[in-house]
């Protein structure tokens, strides 16, 4: 009977674990990406340069990356709390995880973009493209690997922070670990837990490798 309610509770928590880190992968994702678009399109050597744009998007990505993530959460409780109605379980732990993510994700994608050969964009542009159809049609189907592999770190990046909500009652099996094995005692279930992460982060790893491997055009 106490294996059964162990079970479930592990399975409930697995189930929030990938809730939240899909569900704020990919809010992040559409928040991150168009940063990251930005930030290479308005760099000084960038298809089109404003340098105070650059200048602004930059430290605020910075200033955000530059906090932790459990001070980060702890920060942006009034703006969870204003924004899903509580601060406890899995879909209040998705707006600092959005938060947090986004400016990472935002840098990994300007990385990606910026390995881009300038000659191929070079050419797009002595053909009268326009930025957009530089960024859509070029950029992006270029770094496309790039881009797939820093997915996967990105997401693999949020799980590990969706761990650490469990101290602030975040749900999954970060707060099952915390509450069982950190304040109980209960060693086994924690190992239990842990052994569920890692398995998740390989699996997410291994799925981003092999979409990146089979995008890449050189292969």
């Amino acid at each position: 009977m106490l294996a059964n309610v162990v079970a479930g509770m592990i399975g409930r928590g697995t189930v929030e674990t990938l809730y939240m880190t899909l569900v704020s992968s990919a809010v992040a994702y559409l928040i991150g990406l168009p940063l990251g678009i930005i930030l290479v399109a308005t760099d000084e050597e960038g298809i089109s340069p404003i340098g105070w744009l650059n200048w602004l998007l930059g430290v605020i990505i910075n200033l955000l990356r530059s906090v932790p993530f459990l001070i980060l959460l702890i920060a942006v409780i009034p703006v969870t709390r204003f924004v899903t109605g509580t601060t406890l379980g899995s879909t209040a732990t998705i707006v600092p995880l959005v938060i947090a993510a986004a400016p990472f994700i935002a840098r990994l994608t300007e990385s990606s973009i910026k390995e881009v050969d300038k000659g191929v964009i070079e050419a797009a542009q002595s053909m009268g493209a326009s930025p957009f159809q530089i960024v859509w049609k070029v950029m992006l189907p270029e770094a496309r690997p790039s881009l797939i592999v820093g997915s996967a770190i990105a997401v693999t990046t949020i799980l590990s922070y969706s761990a650490m909500t469990g101290f602030v009652g975040g749900g999954g099996l970060g707060d099952i670990a915390i509450r069982y094995g950190y304040y109980r005692y209960q060693t086994g279930i924690m190992l239990v837990t842990v052994a569920l992460l890692v398995v998740i982060v390989q699996i997410l790893q291994e799925i981003g490798m092999r979409l990146a491997k089979l995008s890449d055009k050189r292969n």
